[in-house]
């Protein structure tokens, strides 16, 4: 499976669905904030290793990559079970009432 190289736009949005600031990724992917908002801006071209640390830590955060060059790229949020739809806090085992969707965005560029 090919996994094609995540860019600037979907980078930001990623972090706009965990509501990160670069700060806070930078030190999850052990970069410096720099680097993160030079790669974010398009100033650099960052390492396949610097990308894939970056990849690594979102995707860890339930953030997924989508999309392909034809139809653009985007990212999409996994739905997180709250502490309500655990079955400790939800003793009768039955559904929450209002099922979670997934958030997504399509990135730009």
């Amino acid at each position: 499976m090919l996994i094609h190289p995540i860019t600037p736009a979907q980078i930001r949005a990623g972090r706009g669905l965990l509501k990160w600031t670069q700060g806070v990724l930078a030190s999850r992917a052990s970069i410096s904030a720099v680097t993160l908002n030079m790669i974010e801006s398009d100033q650099v071209a960052p390492r396949t290793k610097t990308l894939d640390a970056i990849r690594t830590v979102l995707e860890g955060e339930g953030i997924r990559f989508i999309g392909d060059a034809a139809d653009g790229f985007g990212v999409m949020m996994r739905p997180r079970a709250d502490a309500s739809e655990t079955p400790s806090a939800n003793p009768s085992g039955s559904k929450p009432l209002r099922e979670k969707t997934s958030s997504s965005m399509r990135a730009a560029g």
